[in-house]
């Protein structure tokens, strides 16, 4: 009897072993088949429609667990953004990762950092001329490798967003690192701002500098405190702009960053 019930206690424990065994064999095949199972068609039709446009004819997308991984190239970080952008938006899709390469040739020969950069600041000196921000924006450009970085303050998120667009769209820029910072809103520097350009702009020694739509005595104003930054022909500008800067009423500190044309070539 008693052998019996050990018995018994031995097939119950087996028994129960190989249930554990039975239970877990599924739920293991029921992952591998999830890890393995084929993509929803509509799925990929969709991140195919999306990305239907010759800007991105250089484009492959693989779709890995629910996440579509980005190859391939095109002409501009822009087109980057955009692909990026557009397959985020598809129903469905878990993440994206972007692997895009950013052609660094256009047109049979490669842009160095410097010609580049030249590039971005004579389009940068003019955005959003006729808005009446233009100089009120500060934006310092470093290019290595092809990689942009943006840096100063603007006037606001809109002029912020302008130069950010301008960059990306231009071909040879492989990134954009944005450390841009926009100026908080406040009714007291706008009108030290005009007050300013008045000052400065309506000097008979300055005044030829607003002949230039660009306005290359650019004029910072956060929270009272004033830079003055671009590129006059002489020091003698430069100081006269710093003068007539300090003379404004209701300015708390003034910081003269002006260049020089040509001082860093005497040096």
């Amino acid at each position: 009897m008693i052998n019996e019930l050990s018995n018994r206690a031995k097939l119950g424990a087996l028994g129960a072993a190989l249930l554990g065994v039975v239970l877990a064999v599924p739920a293991q095949f029921a992952v591998a088949q999830s890890h393995d199972a084929k993509h929803d068609p509509k799925i990929e039709q969709d991140i195919h429609k999306a990305l239907d446009h010759k800007r991105f004819s250089g484009v492959r997308a693989d779709i890995q667990n629910g996440v579509v991984v980005l190859t391939g190239t095109v002409d501009t970080f822009a087109d980057k953004e955009d692909a990026d952008r557009r397959v985020h938006h598809v129903d469905h899709v878990k993440g994206v990762d972007n692997e895009i390469e950013v052609a660094s040739v256009r047109g049979g020969s490669s842009m160095s950092d410097e010609a580049l950069r030249d590039k971005l600041a004579k389009q940068l000196a003019y955005d959003r001329v006729g808005y009446g921000t233009t100089a009120f924006n500060d934006i310092n450009i470093g290019v290595h490798n092809g990689i942009v970085t943006l840096s100063g303050t603007v006037y606001g998120p809109t002029d912020k967003d302008s130069a950010l667009s301008l960059v990306a769209h231009t071909p040879g820029v492989r990134d954009v690192v944005d450390n841009l910072e926009v100026a908080p809103v406040s009714p007291m520097d706008d009108q030290l701002r005009l007050r300013l350009a008045r000052a400065i702009y309506g000097d008979s020694q300055l005044s030829r500098y607003a002949m230039d739509p660009a306005k290359p005595i650019r004029i910072t104003v956060v929270n009272g405190n004033v830079v003055l930054s671009g590129v006059v022909d002489s020091k003698m500008d430069k100081d006269v702009a710093g003068i007539r800067a300090n003379s404004v009423p209701g300015v708390f500190k003034v910081t003269n960053d002006i260049q020089v044309a040509g001082e860093h070539e005497r040096r």
